[in-house]
C-alpha cells in the first residue's frame, strides 16, 4: 500500500507558471484551462486522433480549480447552458 501512495507522490504535479496569469488570482488560469481541455478534447476526437495530448488540460485545471466550480460547468455543459465558447 505504501508503494501506491509513494508512486502517487511522485507522479504528482502542480500547475506550471503560465505568464498570461502572473496574478496570485488564479481564477483565469483555472477557467482558461478547463476550456482549454474541452476545446482539445473536441478538436482531436472529430479528427479522430488520441486524446492524450489533452490530459494536461485537464490535470492543470483540477490542481487549480475548486471541484464545486468544474462539477457546476459539467452540469451546465450537459445542460446546453455554459457561458463558455467551446
Amino acid at each position: 500500500m505504501s508503494d501506491v501512495i509513494e508512486e502517487k507522490i511522485k507522479n504528482y504535479r502542480t500547475a506550471p507558471f503560465d505568464a498570461r496569469f502572473p496574478n496570485t488570482n488564479q481564477t483565469r488560469n483555472c477557467f482558461q484551462n478547463y476550456l482549454d481541455f474541452h476545446r482539445c478534447n473536441k478538436a482531436l476526437s472529430d479528427k479522430g486522433q488520441d486524446v492524450a495530448p489533452c490530459d494536461w488540460y485537464q490535470r492543470v485545471y483540477k490542481s487549480i480549480c475548486p471541484m464545486s466550480w468544474v462539477a457546476k460547468w459539467d452540469d451546465q455543459i450537459e445542460a446546453g447552458s455554459f457561458p463558455g465558447k467551446i
